[in-house]
């Protein structure tokens, strides 16, 4: 009864949104009384949420395809990034216009749910939005599911494949969710997988254990889990190696992003692994070794910590592979869980990596309807810009410009997924990525 009730509350916003497709698509699932998670993936995320005594050896499984047939978009998104201002602007019903027209078993299915409580916003370290099995693969894509072991232990993953994948070399993107989160859910609420479709790129989501981390957080703020080949680095750096053996990648077009604990994972990630990750996307992350343990992590989270930012990005034990990683981050400033000031430090430990003048830019904007917001280049001295911050005025600890189809999201934001992209793929790795 309570996931009928969360159903009928998220068909009531999506229909008021004009979203007639998804809010139509979660009607059907409803009656049906069906979720999009498919039962024959079962055992592999069972086996990866237990107790790990793997052999040293890595294991491979072939991933099982998932098929989910999804009503495709009512329009399709921009075709090209553009100018940040124009790819931001959310799609608004002018006065005047008429609503969208509701089909009749829709309207039926929503007048039963009238006199319902609204679902709970995000504010702070509030609680996140109420959360269904979501569609999240678009038409002709596929989701599929892997498993990667080693020494460290072992996780499951979810893959986008996108239609036009024919065998050529794609783009990657990482994607790290946060604590309490799942593949499912962080790829409804990042609509990375639309954006995958759109540009035709693979997206991986490795999924944390909860034998790992009871609130399913990644362990940034362990030391076990900050360094090149051990703990989780290897582990998701093994995922990402599994992806490239298994599909055509193009070496110089992989990218790394998460929010929040996920965030902190891909900063790790980026300096520890710079030969793999050709740039970064952080989402109210905190810079690598901000914390080495619970008390630190917490503390760093409440105000921040000056110490991080100091610290070097030649965590990757070989001195050949330190570069700077371009990284583009986001922050709400009213955040309340991870201090804003933690985006700040993870832009001053990039820009400690170059021995190279950045000059700075700053632009302002505001979405329609929406958040205020301030973006700062920190380009070259060929123009290009190696970093990119934005701080989102009035947002609280979520995904700027993320779905209310998934968890922790802020829809009145920038689009963060649809910029990370436009900024990874500006930048390819200037090597090609060689496995160590």
């Amino acid at each position: 009864m309570n996931n009928r009730h969360s159903d009928m509350i998220e068909a009531t916003g999506l229909t008021s949104a004009g979203r007639l497709s998804e809010a139509t698509a979660l009607l059907q699932r409803v009656l049906r009384g069906k979720t999009a998670r498919d039962t024959t993936s079962d055992s592999i995320w069972e086996a990866a949420n237990a107790p790990s005594d793997q052999e040293p050896d890595i294991i491979e499984v072939a991933a099982k395809t998932i098929e989910v047939a999804n009503p495709r978009p009512s329009s399709r998104t921009e075709q090209s990034f553009g100018r940040a201002d124009a790819s931001l602007r959310p799609a608004r019903r002018k006065e005047g216009t008429a609503r969208p027209h509701v089909p009749e078993a829709l309207r039926s299915f929503l007048n039963r749910g009238k006199g319902l409580d609204p679902a709970p916003g995000i504010s702070g370290a509030g609680r996140p939005s109420p959360v269904r099995e979501p569609d999240v693969v678009p038409v002709g894509g596929q989701f599929v599911s892997g498993l990667y072991s080693n020494r460290a232990g072992s996780r499951a993953y979810k893959l986008y494949v996108p239609s036009g994948y024919l065998g050529q070399a794609l783009p990657l993107v990482v994607m790290l969710h946060g604590c309490t989160q799942s593949p499912d859910d962080f790829a409804a609420g990042t609509r990375m997988n639309a954006l995958a479709e759109e540009h035709t790129c693979l997206v991986a989501y490795p999924a944390q254990a909860a034998s790992a981390n009871a609130s399913k957080c990644w362990n940034w703020f362990n030391s076990d889990h900050q360094q090149r080949g051990q703990g989780e680095p290897s582990l998701i750096a093994g995922i990402t190696w599994q992806v490239m053996r298994h599909y055509s990648v193009d070496s110089r077009r992989v990218y790394i992003a998460g929010l929040s604990a996920g965030a902190a994972a891909a900063v790790i990630m980026g300096i520890t692994y710079p030969d793999i990750y050709a740039a970064i996307g952080a989402h109210s992350g905190l810079a690598w070794g901000a914390a080495s343990d619970l008390p630190s992590a917490f503390a760093v989270m409440r105000q921040g910590a000056g110490a991080a930012a100091g610290r070097s990005g030649c965590a990757s034990g070989d001195g050949e592979n330190r570069r700077i990683v371009p990284t583009i981050v986001f922050h709400g400033d009213q955040d309340k869980t991870v201090h804003p000031r933690n985006g700040d430090q993870i832009i001053a430990q990039s820009r400690a990596n170059t021995i190279v003048d950045l000059q700075t830019r700053v632009q302002h904007g505001r979405i329609p309807g929406g958040h205020a917001y301030s973006r700062t280049l920190y380009a070259d001295a060929s123009g290009q810009a190696v970093l990119e911050q934005w701080v989102i005025h009035g947002a609280g600890h979520a995904w700027s410009g993320g779905s209310p189809a998934g968890s922790y999201t802020d829809p009145q934001g920038p689009d963060a997924a649809r910029e990370m992209l436009r900024f990874f793929l500006d930048h390819p790795h200037p090597a090609v990525a060689q496995r160590v």
